[in-house]
């Protein structure tokens, strides 16, 4: 064989291989690009596919932060590369005040206006309380307190304690004389910093942080909480033909529930 035309070849499959192997690592870019459905994020970012669409991969966020939770998403982790992200178990968000990791964004994926409020004076504060990184949940089945062991870890470590995770106090069928102390979650309040979760005392903890959209349901008109001001207030918007009507719509429930007749 001519050496030209070995040499020719030989340079032909090496091409061939390289572009083999980019296109290989190509793909994987690709695929890590995409939206990953259960990443947390930063306070203050903005919904996934707006956020994924608007950050820059600058990782001002990553430096900003004092206490290092945040990290930038690499090849091989299966997030967007490049992307900051926080790992509550190991990292979790410790609820800085002034927020280091927001103001700092050049490109508006996290959203001070998210994260912030007016104060009595009318100027605009950032407010940590209002994040909404995720929201706990809590495996009942491996929970320590709801088996009747006393356990608070979680409830002590979050930063809103009693309006984030409450106690509610109920009895032990299984002696009739223990009292169980179970944590509960509040979604309105829950700010998804995963506090909770790295305090967990089981080997996998019981109480996690998801992204709210996974977890959260969603009613509808029909169904209205009578005793919630807020709630009702949906019926204002509500189209006529979902509103039941009734005789008894008219009256003061406390009237028609005192009749001796229905």
């Amino acid at each position: 064989m001519m050496p030209e035309r070995r040499a020719f070849l030989i340079n032909s499959i090496r091409n061939l291989g390289l572009a083999a192997s980019g296109g290989m690592v190509w793909s994987v870019f690709v695929e890590e690009g995409k939206s990953a459905p259960f990443i947390l994020r930063p306070p203050g970012a903005l919904p996934e596919a707006k956020f994924i669409a608007s950050c820059i991969k600058c990782g001002m966020c990553v430096e900003a932060c004092p206490y290092d939770a945040l990290t930038l998403a690499e090849p091989g982790d299966n997030k967007p590369v490049g992307t900051p992200y926080f790992i509550p178990r190991t990292n979790p968000c410790y609820m800085c005040k002034d927020i280091p990791c927001v103001p700092v964004c050049p490109s508006g994926a996290l959203d001070a206006s998210l994260v912030s409020k007016k104060d009595l004076n009318g100027e605009t504060r950032l407010n940590i309380d209002l994040a909404k990184m995720g929201l706990a949940v809590i495996d009942r089945e491996t929970c320590v307190a709801y088996a009747g062991i006393q356990c608070d870890a979680c409830y002590r470590a979050c930063p809103l304690i009693d309006k984030a995770i409450t106690v509610e106090y109920t009895r032990l069928e299984r002696t009739g004389k223990h009292a169980i102390l179970a944590p509960v979650v509040h979604s309105s309040a829950c700010t998804g910093c995963g506090l909770c979760e790295k305090a967990c005392v089981t080997k996998k903890a019981s109480i996690f942080i998801l992204p709210r959209e996974k977890v959260m349901g969603e009613s509808d008109m029909s169904y209205i909480k009578g005793w919630d001001a807020q709630d009702e207030e949906r019926l204002r918007e509500a189209p006529e033909e979902v509103t039941t009507k009734t005789p008894r719509s008219s009256k003061n429930p406390v009237d028609y529930l005192n009749q001796e007749e229905f």
